[in-house]
């Protein structure tokens, strides 16, 4: 069984490798065995993280029951609510990149025969999942889960709570005391944050695509639960070894379909297009992003989980988790029952003892919040290569909108608007230059977002920006505009006053400006040129960076 790890300890000439797995403590009979890397992305920074250490022990011991030899490797993770509305945001999509490349390099380099991919947060996820599919050595993915939710006077808070805090705080509707009130109450245990978010949008999606066992984006973090399913799955990967099934043969197109339709039901995370996008190309499928809209035009919106809606992962976890949302999709042939997993023969097998236990929080599809799924892509003369939207985090007030443009360069310009109280009501602030080449990095939106919220104008104002969101972002907030201002996107010829339409159930998104006028602005406007004072990583990053409609892959 063992193919891959024996370049490492067969043979006369591997005599000094073998030396070396000695002084790891390697004995001989655990030489014979299969030799499993185990991505530990453990960090004290990442409260989402805080955890895995005791997660990772216990998928050590499965590895280990299931006769493995586990050695285990550490993978970097930004916390992007540490690293938001600072320099340090642009650092956090990029980091998808390098936990790819983290994960390929030690897997060649010390040929291993398979992987667990430990993770819980924003872009560890979609990295570690993408080095999974570009490696194709039988792999599987363990969250560390998500976050409980906190309690506060009577309600439950999250993350999210607290920056729309910020924003009451600008407004004078709440003072010190009271904001400290919501910051200390709103993340209690570790995982990653409470509600349907980025990290635990890709969480979720990682069982439907089918690298991961069921209950992978819902069993909470602080659940002893949560450590028999790390068990669980690393005893099963040694299955999976036995019997060759490669993130290849389970990441494919009708995997991904499943996904969208998953997503769709679920109203997850903008972001998980962009990372949608990246694990497709990585399995060198297509993902053309009218791909999307079709699919949610059949699947409604069962769930209505924060920021959109009242529930939180908890709550999906006691009605049954993401298996009971699947298997009633597959049941409906809104979902291929029959693609590959790693939990069993096929997706429907995987989920068939699986049951809704609260059909309000996952709601039967004659009673869905929402006749067509969470996500929408518009396209127009704004967006010719599309921009994103979650329809089912948006008002139904501000599905159509019409407005005069408030134009900002970065996002520190719009929160200062914000803050100042410049926002007028009815107006489209338009955030540009903070594309994945733009900012560079692609930072999220969730400053600006949360204190438009804590205005009162999320129902007033809709943003637009060739950045992106946070999963934790609601309201008329329109992110990934394609091309972007950097690459001589209309988004970069706006001016102040113009007009914008924006017409979500008909998926457009059009500036209101004469072809001719657009030709005279750009004619006009100098070359676009890099931020200055980009250095180091990112400037590499900005060089080899695809459009967001690309999924944001270097190429």
């Amino acid at each position: 069984m063992a193919v891959r790890s024996d370049e490492i300890k067969r043979g006369v000439s591997r005599a000094p490798h073998r030396s070396l797995l000695r002084a790891l403590g390697v004995s001989d009979a655990e030489m014979e065995r299969p030799f499993i890397g185990i991505a530990n992305s453990f960090s004290e920074v990442v409260p989402g993280h805080m955890h895995l250490r005791a997660v990772t022990d216990a998928v050590k011991a499965g590895v280990r029951a299931g006769g493995g030899v586990p050695f285990e490797f550490g993978v970097m993770g930004i916390c992007d609510g540490i690293a938001m509305n600072h320099e340090g945001m642009f650092y956090s999509l990029p980091s998808r990149e390098l936990i790819a490349d983290t994960v390929e390099s030690m897997a060649m380099a010390h040929a291993f025969d398979a992987l667990v991919l430990v993770t819980c947060c924003d872009k560890i996820v979609p990295g570690m999942l993408m080095a999974a599919v570009r490696l194709n050595v039988p792999s599987i993915m363990v969250s560390g889960g998500p976050m409980l939710a906190g309690q506060l006077a009577g309600r439950t808070v999250d993350l999210n709570t607290v920056f729309e805090a910020v924003g009451r705080h600008m407004a004078g509707t709440l003072d010190d005391e009271g904001l400290k009130a919501v910051e200390c109450s709103a993340c209690p245990t570790c995982g990653s944050c409470s509600g349907l978010f980025t990290a635990n949008s890709m969480n979720c999606l990682a069982e439907v695509i089918g690298m991961a066992l069921p209950g992978n984006g819902t069993i909470p973090a602080p659940y002893s639960e949560r450590l028999r399913f790390a068990k669980d799955s690393g005893e099963r990967l040694m299955q999976v070894l036995a019997a060759n099934i490669r993130p290849r043969d389970i990441v494919t197109e009708a995997a991904i379909g499943n996904a969208l339709a998953a997503d769709a039901s679920l109203g997850c995370s903008t972001n998980t297009v962009l990372h949608l996008a990246a694990v497709a190309a990585e399995a060198e499928l297509e993902f053309p992003l009218q791909r999307i809209n079709e699919i949610a035009a059949r699947v409604p919106q069962l769930c209505h989980l924060a920021p959109s809606g009242p529930h939180h992962m908890q709550d999906l976890y006691q009605a049954g988790g993401v298996q009971a949302l699947v298997h009633q999709l597959v049941d409906a042939g809104l979902m291929d029952g029959g693609a590959k997993t790693v939990a069993a023969a096929t997706l429907a097998e995987a989920v068939a003892g699986a049951s809704v236990a609260d059909a309000e929080v996952i709601r039967p599809l004659k009673r869905a919040y929402n006749a067509t799924g969470g996500l929408a892509v518009l396209f127009g003369n704004l967006a010719p290569l599309g921009a994103v939207v979650k329809e089912g985090a948006v008002d139904k007030s501000m599905l159509r909108h019409r407005g005069p443009a408030q134009v900002f360069e970065n996002e520190a310009q719009a929160v200062a608007a914000i803050a100042e109280d410049h926002i007028r009501k009815g107006s489209v602030v338009v955030i540009r230059n903070v594309g994945p080449k733009g900012a560079p990095g692609m930072p999220e939106m969730l400053t600006p977002t949360s204190a438009l919220d804590g205005r009162g104008l999320d129902k007033d104002v809709a943003l637009i920006t060739d950045g992106r969101f946070s999963g934790a972002t609601r309201g008329a907030a329109i992110g990934h505009v394609a091309p972007e201002a950097q690459a001589g996107g209309v988004i970069g010829l706006i001016v102040e006053g113009d007009t914008i339409a924006i017409d979500i159930p008909a998926r457009m998104l059009s500036l209101d400006v004469p072809d001719e006028e657009l030709a005279r602005r750009r004619a006009a406007q100098p070359p676009a040129s890099p931020r200055p004072g980009v250095t180091g990583y990112l400037a590499r990053y900005v060089k080899l960076v695809s459009g967001a409609e690309k999924g944001a892959v270097l190429r």
